[in-house]
């Protein structure tokens, strides 16, 4: 039989299938929750693969939820931070697992110039716009495309159609995210987008990671980025548009280290961008973070050129956290995939333009090893 028409089968059969349980090519696809908000349909989709790993993701911010990863012993524990409900998503939390856009990260003054026009967007931090202004893609219900199994990989794929300034930015823009979840321990987020009219877009993924089992704190975690260089901020967040060598600096991991000393010195976290030491649009190891007692290992691969590396201080024991945990301070970690914070009022840094007629990728790969 034709491989595409097996492929669509395994489409409608998953889909139909969706409330009970779904097991193919050692995956089991089970929709767990389904909820509304602001009138439209969320749901909560869990895949587990062959070796027991497991995942959930939802369409409310097409958000990575839950990931449960064996330690060296074998022994599965929450390794992103997630919450207990999906009613609690849109309450108050700091984008756990959500897709940010149409533009993460900060443009200055909340504008921009494109083809001799300035737009105007939200302002939403210090009088510069962050992650797509006040309701970015973190606050979007997303269309829950198609769920299907093919060549060892269980996808799920979200939609959103983002309408012309929509937070000040113009063109309607289609955007397409597929979650994939192979045997091999990978999630693999893929983006497409296309735009009816120019215009700017930078997307990532705003996952807090803990290897602990989401029970400590990631200070004596070590960490490995591939970067060789940052791109420095004044006081308010926003590049200088300069390229800062990281080697002998806080900021230098080119060999696996904590930042406990780091953090207790300064009382602060990161939360810098990182020119990652690849070429443009080809997929490299971004980063490498290990609990050596655990044993769990994180590999982060991206296409993208640059990565914030994002350790907050702030306390999260607010939240309605899975597992009936209690989080608290720098209890996470971010590596966001990105292009270049404020790339609209920099030249030399890699553009983040789209035309119509163009296509928009991105490809982003978490792998969990152990030691």
């Amino acid at each position: 039989m034709d491989k595409r028409i097996v492929l669509f089968i395994m489409q409608v059969w998953i889909s139909l299938a969706l409330w009970g349980q779904t097991s193919m090519c050692g995956f089991s696809i089970t929709k767990e929750d389904s909820l509304r908000y602001e009138g439209k349909p969320v749901e909560l989709i869990k895949i587990v693969n062959k070796n027991g790993m497991t995942i959930k993701v939802t369409n409310y911010a097409a958000s990575l939820a839950y990931v449960s990863a064996p330690d060296r012993n074998g022994v599965f524990e929450p390794v992103v931070l997630g919450l207990d409900s999906l009613r609690y998503y849109w309450g108050r939390q700091p984008k756990l697992g959500a897709t940010v856009g149409r533009f993460a990260n900060r443009i200055k003054n909340a504008e921009f110039r494109l083809d001799d026009k300035i737009y105007y967007l939200d302002r939403n931090n210090k009088g510069h716009s962050i992650h797509g202004g006040i309701k970015g893609f973190n606050l979007q219900v997303f269309e829950t495309d198609t769920c299907y199994i093919a060549e060892d990989t269980a996808v799920v794929v979200f939609k959103y159609l983002s309408p012309d300034m929509e937070g000040g930015f113009p063109g309607n823009l289609n955007l397409s995210l597929a979650y994939k979840f192979t045997n091999d321990n990978e999630v693999i987020l893929d983006y497409i987008a296309s735009t009816d009219k120019p215009t700017v877009i930078n997307l990532t993924n705003h996952s807090y990671f803990n290897l602990t089992g989401c029970k400590e704190s990631v200070l004596n975690h070590c960490y490995m980025i591939m970067g060789d260089s940052i791109t420095p901020v004044d006081s308010t967040g926003v590049p200088t548009g300069e390229l800062m060598p990281v080697a002998g600096t806080e900021y230098d991991f080119s060999t696996l280290r904590t930042i406990k000393h780091h953090v207790e010195q300064l009382g602060k976290g990161y939360d810098i961008n990182y020119k990652l030491n690849k070429a443009l649009d080809t997929l490299a190891l971004a980063a490498k973070v290990v609990d050596p007692v655990s044993g769990r290992v994180l590999k982060a691969y991206t296409t993208e050129p640059g990565m914030q590396f994002y350790t907050p201080a702030s306390d999260l024991s607010y939240l309605k956290a899975a597992d009936s945990l209690c989080y608290g301070k720098y209890f996470g970690f971010c590596l966001e995939m990105q292009h270049f914070p404020d790339s609209p009022h920099h030249a030399q840094f890699p553009t983040t333009v789209l035309l119509p007629g163009e296509t928009y990728r991105q490809t982003t790969i978490y792998k969990f090893e152990t030691l």
